[in-house]
């Protein structure tokens, strides 16, 4: 961790972190680090956050307009990284059937070789009449 965010978190001045996922991310780092009850802590600091208002809108405010990625990693950073990957291993596989049934509806469903007309092989010179030896043969 980096020593201005140790201080500013001793402070309670969340001003150095550019969101609240890295103030969250922080205090919990630092909970660990110090054995203390992380839950309890995590709690305090929801209620912190809550009362000096929301982060997410002095960022706003700086000039920074949250997309629609930067929700989404949010919201899978609540979720923690477990989860964050089954629900985007399942969204993957939803996803590639859905594309696998699109290809296979594409497919034609009749033979293309059905109205084709019969062989005609015609080839570009006379031929000799020679053949090539059998292999094993004297001939």
């Amino acid at each position: 961790m980096r020593t201005d965010h140790i201080v500013a978190l001793e402070k309670g001045d969340f001003a150095p972190f550019p969101a609240p996922v890295y103030i969250r991310g922080s205090v919990r780092t630092y909970a660990k680090l110090l054995k203390l009850d992380v839950m309890k802590i995590m709690d305090d600091l929801a209620v912190e956050m809550s009362d000096q208002g929301r982060p997410e809108e002095s960022a706003q405010g700086r000039g920074h307009r949250r997309g629609i990625l930067d929700v989404l990693a949010l919201q899978l950073a609540r979720l923690g990284w477990k989860w964050s990957v089954v629900l985007l291993l399942i969204i993957s596989a939803v996803l590639f059937l859905f594309l696998f049934r699109f290809v296979l509806e594409r497919e034609p469903t009749e033979d293309p070789l059905t109205n084709l007309p019969p062989p005609a092989y015609q080839p570009t010179r006379a031929s000799d009449g020679g053949y090539l030896p059998l292999p094993g043969t004297n001939r």
